[in-house]
């Protein structure tokens, strides 16, 4: 016997006509679909503002963090016993394989004065290889160069909102202003940064370090800024740095030890690795030893005698690359937006129920209309398609409201000040969960309504 295959046009008829009838069904009950939609759509809007909401704060942070540049490494004591000569910075670029330029970092606060505008302004002392270093670059004149660094020259370059702050549109570059009494000449002005970003350089004035060492009144700094030739090397480069310090700081294993007050041998330190920061220095005391008296000849730095320093209650120094904070700063805020879109899917969740809860009252309410087409001749596969399209459409409205009241969300949240995002992933999950929900707990009902029995429907009016 031959069957004969079924023309397209009857499944494209079936289809069609199953697809109108899931939608009578749909509006036949407007407040009872409207209900299931609203379940669905708070699902949906939980998702996608929550997502949002936890990618606009990953980015906001990565930002800020890329502000400072790309393969910066940032050396910084935490005692005045360990602090740097400026001029070791520059000794680091010779000694250090894969570091290309380095700048020693001098903060200061001062008085500044400028016209009839009066206030206390901060200051960053730094040499030429600032831009360099913090990828950061002159907006308008030109940025101060080592003549200047070496002469100590009163010269400055103004960051991007405390310039637009005092020029009131006019070209601040050749003016002067005074800082805590001595007259400085303004050569550039830098780029903007960003709110928050970069330390709030926007706000600060760059000086020659040398300046500002004059201004806070001390010869020695506690930060060291570096830019390692690439993202390889920067690791490479802190591994040396951390060797390089420790035997400056007289904390290698072969370098001598420091005897305490009591007059035990007191722990020489170690260096350890942890996110992208190598600690040097880190004692077991509590109290604060000075630097010895006698100094030693340190082997391979430079012959040059260095006085030990060990049993520190706190960290000596710290050398952090900024570029593994970036990815460990990245990879966190990932793992809380996606726990804030778990919690928000268990709203999807209830919107699924509440899908199979109507449509098993829709099945019950109609068992009438379930018994009749059976009787004419509806095949159990025609009624199991409409209802299992009548939940495919509930959830299609669901998604699309949730979807633009997600974002009407995430506006509302950015103009008071939080930083959002749109995610195209959160809205793109939020919508195949939400189908795949309805399609799921439609399924039971729509089995139900299509294995009713057209005698037993029938027998039920």
């Amino acid at each position: 016997m031959i069957r004969r295959r079924k023309p397209f046009y009857s499944i494209f008829t079936r289809f069609w006509f199953a697809a109108r009838m899931a939608m009578q069904g749909v509006l036949a009950n407007p407040l009872r679909s409207a209900l299931t939609i609203l379940g669905v759509a708070i699902g949906v809007a939980s998702v996608v503002s929550l997502m949002g909401i936890g990618e606009g704060a990953r980015k906001a942070v990565v930002e800020q963090f890329k502000s400072l540049g790309s393969n910066v490494i940032a050396i910084q004591s935490h005692h005045e016993s360990a602090n740097f000569d400026p001029d070791y910075a520059y000794d680091l670029i010779d000694r250090v394989q894969g570091m290309d330029s380095a700048t020693p970092v001098a903060f200061a606060k001062a008085v500044m004065k400028w016209r009839r505008i009066r206030g206390n302004v901060e200051i960053i002392g730094v040499n030429s290889n600032y831009p360099v270093i913090r990828d950061h670059q002159v907006l308008v004149g030109r940025f101060f160069n080592e003549l200047h660094v070496k002469q100590r020259s009163q010269v400055a370059v103004i960051g991007y909102n405390l310039a637009k702050s005092l020029s009131n549109g006019r070209n601040l570059v050749g003016s002067s202003l005074t800082l805590d009494g001595s007259t400085y000449t303004i050569v550039g002005i830098m780029s903007e940064k960003g709110s928050g970003n970069a330390e709030g350089v926007d706000d600060k004035i760059l000086v020659p370090y040398s300046s500002a060492l004059k201004i806070s009144d001390t010869k020695t700094v506690k930060d060291i800024w570096g830019k390692a030739a690439s993202k390889i090397e920067t690791d490479l480069v802190v591994v040396q740095l951390s060797m390089i310090i420790k035997t400056k700081l007289g904390l290698r294993k072969n370098a001598p030890t420091y005897k305490g007050v009591t007059g035990g041998e007191q722990s020489t330190g170690s260096a350890e690795g942890a996110a992208g920061e190598m600690i040097v220095g880190e004692g077991k005391g509590e109290a604060i030893m000075k630097a010895a008296e006698a100094q030693s000849e340190v082997p391979g730095d430079g012959g040059e005698a260095k006085p030990e320093i060990s049993g520190l209650g706190d960290d000596l120094v710290t050398i952090t690359s900024l570029n593994q904070l970036v990815e460990e700063a990245d990879n966190t805020n990932k793992v809380m937006t996606l726990l804030l879109g778990g919690i928000a899917a268990v709203s999807l969740l209830v919107g699924g129920l509440g899908i199979m809860n109507i449509m098993m009252v829709s099945v019950s309410e109609r068992t009438v209309e379930i018994g009749v087409r059976r009787a004419i001749g509806a095949k159990q596969g025609d009624l199991l398609l409409q209802f299992m399209l009548e939940a495919l459409y509930v959830s299609i409205f669901g998604s699309i409201a949730g979807i633009a009241a997600g974002i009407w969300g995430l506006s509302i949240f950015n103009s008071i000040g939080y930083d959002t995002a749109i995610s195209f992933q959160a809205i793109k999950i939020a919508t195949v969960v939400a189908l795949a929900s309805g399609l799921l707990f439609g399924v039971y009902p729509a089995i139900a309504a299509s294995a009713l029995p057209p005698v037993e429907a029938l027998r039920r009016t």
